[in-house]
């Protein structure tokens, strides 16, 4: 039997090997899980012209040069975004899809809610930069949540550079094409990972409306505890791995791994 392969693409803040060490090590050697850094961050500035088709094309070459003509897809946060647009382009590629709150779906029909929420991102531009990160990650939680502290001593190197990162994002999500015909013809299995103490306008409203609208073959799973900065790839990476490996198992054909029960919900 064949190893699973999955690229496991970062969010925009943590580098990708910091953010997904927990759960490569949790999945265990049988799985070939390839935590991918964000073509974003590969100079010292965002590439002239960047998008999440630069990250699509990045993901491309990632599994070509691993011999990988088909492969599992996790996206967390801008990763997930970006993990969305390459569905849309090259779902043949993909055995199949994982999204750990994913930071844009598509520009649609959202509800009221959701969309007052998204336009509390527009007011960030106008933000100094150290009061930027805090509002920035305020948003995206519930008001009772508890954020990690932001003041490290000395700052990692790589801090620097992300909230030019972060920019760049809010503004690709704005004029962004994630085609909604090519999205809801994706028939190979979704798994999302919702963080219970996240923002619910916001990551509650896209679990929702894409298990409703898209994927006809979505699993939700619930983590009552986490939240967008606090997640289950860092904190539980346990739970998430055996969730994958359910997830990939189905994809795949394979006989379900056993598991401990968790809390879960099936759209």
């Amino acid at each position: 039997m064949e190893p699973i392969r999955a690229i496991l693409l970062s969010g925009a803040v943590l580098p990708a090997d910091l953010a997904f060490q927990p759960l490569v090590e949790a999945l265990g050697p049988d799985v070939q899980a390839v935590p991918k850094e964000l073509e974003l961050y590969k100079d010292e500035k965002p590439p002239v012209g960047w998008s999440l088709d630069t990250e699509v094309e990045g993901v491309l070459r990632e599994a070509d040069a691993r011999g990988w003509q088909t492969f599992h897809l996790v996206g967390y946060s801008g990763g997930g975004a970006a993990a969305l647009a390459f569905a849309a382009k090259h779902p043949e590629r993909l055995q199949s899809l994982a999204l750990l709150e994913p930071a844009w779906a598509g520009t649609w029909d959202w509800s009221p809610a959701y969309t007052e929420h998204r336009k509390k991102y527009q007011e960030l531009e106008a933000l100094p930069p150290e009061q930027f990160m805090t509002a920035f990650m305020r948003l995206q939680v519930k008001p009772d949540a508890v954020l990690p502290p932001q003041e490290q001593t000395p700052a990692p190197p790589w801090m620097a550079r992300r909230p030019a990162g972060i920019r760049a994002f809010l503004e690709t999500f704005k004029g962004y094409d994630l085609d909604r015909s090519r999205l809801a013809a994706f028939s190979k299995p979704v798994f999302f990972a919702l963080g219970g103490l996240s923002h619910p306008d916001e990551y509650g409203e896209m679990a929702t409306r894409l298990a409703r609208v898209f994927f006809p073959d979505f699993h939700l799973e619930v983590f009552p505890r986490r939240h967008h900065f606090d997640p289950p790839h860092r904190v539980e990476p346990e739970r998430l791995a055996e969730g994958l490996r359910r997830h990939w198992a189905a994809a795949e054909g394979q006989p379900e791994p056993r598991h401990e029960a968790t809390e879960s919900r099936t759209h």
